[in-house]
């Protein structure tokens, strides 16, 4: 049985996409302070911020919940597939009794 090969995010990938997610969120609660609006259009706002925020991560949890079900799933098929495979003979004469 051949083991898939183990997805790995890179060090550099994980950092890059940590540094971009704090800055966009830093960047747009800035904004938000600083915007010439009322504390009603600002608290509107943050909240909706907030809200895409943590709608983001249940969304990558989703996913990457999916992605580890397909591979469970995967990996159960191809080891049926192998078993079935190394039980098959296929120079075995069948001779019409119980085999």
């Amino acid at each position: 049985m051949t083991a898939p090969v183990a997805r790995k995010t890179t060090t550099a990938f994980f950092v890059q996409a940590a540094l971009s997610f704090g800055i966009s969120l830093f960047a747009a609660t800035v904004a938000i302070i600083y915007l010439p609006v009322g504390v009603w259009i600002r608290a509107f706002l943050a909240l909706s911020l907030l809200y895409v925020v943590t709608s983001s991560f249940t969304l990558a949890k989703c996913v990457r919940d999916h992605q580890e079900s397909t591979d469970v799933v995967s990996r159960v098929d191809q080891a049926r597939l192998d078993k079935l495979l190394a039980e098959h003979d296929p120079f075995k004469v069948h001779t019409g009794l119980s085999d």
